[in-house]
């Protein structure tokens, strides 16, 4: 996510690289809101270590944008989207019905771009869109995109409930009794998704099974808040403040680098090897996943 300043977060950025961080991803809430969005992203690629600057985004203004971001350098981008169907889409998103062309819209602009990855996040929800599971995958028959399909995890104010909840057996099993068996790839060993791909399809279908089949031990995503809090996990309260430490007065460079990579890689050793479950979730979750970045 975009701290609250970009100078800050630029900084904060070089001292990520500094302790090996290669990949950085503008999460949101929206970061094309930010009107200086094309400037960040090119700042981040001009950050030695730093290999690729990728973005997750609602796709309402995207095609807008895109040129502008290609230019600067953006490698890869997410889309979320939880439904196909326009009037759904409305209801869960709180935007404009017209809205959804314009994300529709982007995704097929992005696809006949440049960009090296596009991925669509789709949150699958029982009683709202497992009905449309297949509909997504059909986006991957004559496109090179990944829809990936995200089990609902309960975060402050999304209103989770155990009926809602859809496995990743369950979702993975309706994509089967439709379209046949699904072939795995080989993930990296940090992946947060399960890949698979059909026959003949030219993208790809992943899984981000993070209630019924977590991935932590492998997990290896920090997240930046807007108002600088470090977490290293996304489920987790405990959260590390690295803005205080960029302004603080009366540190020459070397001494605030050093206390921040320290206090980064303690939050970093204090990362656990697995989140308590969904009780446990339940119980600390104190920001919404759009305070947090996805």
């Amino acid at each position: 996510a975009v701290v609250s300043t970009q100078s800050t977060g630029i900084s904060l950025a070089r001292y990520f690289a500094d302790l090996g961080v290669t990949k950085i991803r503008l999460t949101g809430g929206e970061p094309l809101l930010n009107r200086d969005v094309a400037t960040i992203v090119g700042q981040l690629k001009s950050i030695g270590g730093i290999e690729s600057v990728s973005m997750t985004t609602n796709g309402v203004t995207l095609s807008r944008h895109l040129p502008a971001l290609l230019d600067a350098g953006l490698d890869n981008v997410n889309i979320s989207l939880d439904s196909l169907v326009p009037a759904k889409f409305s209801f869960i998103s709180r935007r404009p019905v017209g809205a959804h062309e314009k994300v529709m819209r982007a995704i097929l602009d992005a696809v006949q771009s440049s960009i090296k990855s596009i991925k669509l996040n789709v949150v699958i929800m029982k009683g709202f869109n497992e009905d449309e599971i297949c509909d997504f995958v059909e986006l991957t028959r004559d496109n090179s995109i990944s829809v990936r399909f995200l089990e609902f995890m309960p975060f402050s104010g999304n209103a989770w409930q155990s009926p809602k909840f859809l496995s990743f057996d369950e979702q993975k099993q309706i994509i089967e009794d439709r379209f046949g068996p699904l072939t795995r790839q080989v993930d990296c060993k940090t992946s947060t998704s399960m890949n698979y791909v059909l026959p003949d399809y030219k993208g790809s279908v992943g899984f981000i099974s993070s209630m019924s089949k977590n991935f932590c031990g492998g997990c290896n995503r920090l997240r930046l808040t807007h108002d600088g809090m470090l977490k290293v996990c996304l489920f987790g309260k405990d959260e590390v403040s690295l803005r205080d430490i960029i302004r603080r007065e009366g540190l020459t460079d070397e001494e605030r680098g050093d206390i921040m990579k320290e206090v980064i890689g303690r939050a970093v050793r204090g990362k656990k090897y697995s989140h308590g479950g969904v009780e446990n979730i339940q119980g600390q979750m104190k920001r919404p996943m759009i305070l947090i970045g996805g």
